[in-house]
């Protein structure tokens, strides 16, 4: 059986490998709409930006240092009364899984139906970052529910979110008891 710490780090850096390529593939699809050739039938050749898109890369641009800084805490054993405790990570994902669900709905209703257009190429940048999108949003979800079943099952809100902690020399406790 899988330790839980070397699983949530494994998730979340598989968290980190698909918000990068949705953040690639981001910026890609800015590029193209932001730099539209004067022929090209897209918008008639005018140059434009998809909202989405820019939601979608602010919120690739939230998650990569969340999850860094939360595979380093859980990696060092980091303990803090309020920053690296389980409740805070809740409250952390909690943000990121309605800005993800946002995103990945959005982008599943305006391209979720693209086979017609696979040959052209902004098609395909679509298609893959709608796909990425939910694989994200499934992956940041698998975070949360394990936290949740975890902080649930041990009490474990106020803990240190590493997950590892001896309540008998736990700095967080003594802190706690001051």
């Amino acid at each position: 059986m899988v330790e839980l710490p070397i699983l949530r780090m494994g998730l979340y850096g598989l968290l980190t490998f698909f918000t990068f390529i949705v953040f690639c593939l981001s910026c890609a699809r800015l590029n193209y709409t932001n730099h539209l050739a004067p022929n090209d039938p897209l918008n008639h050749g005018r140059s434009f930006y998809d909202p989405i898109v820019a939601e979608i890369l602010v919120t690739t641009l939230f998650t990569i240092p969340w999850c860094i800084c939360i595979i380093f805490s859980i990696h060092k054993r980091i303990e803090h009364p309020y920053l690296a405790t389980f409740g805070t990570e809740i409250v952390g994902l909690s943000v990121l899984w309605v800005f993800w669900i946002i995103g990945a709905a959005i982008a599943s209703n305006l391209w979720g139906s693209l086979s017609w257009c696979q040959h052209i190429e902004a098609c395909r940048v679509l298609s893959a970052m709608v796909a990425f999108l939910w694989l994200s949003w499934l992956t940041l979800s698998a975070i949360l529910g394990i936290s949740l079943l975890f902080s649930f099952a041990n009490k474990a809100f106020k803990e240190p979110l590493h997950g590892r902690w001896d309540p008998r020399i736990s700095r967080v406790t003594e802190m706690r008891q001051v």
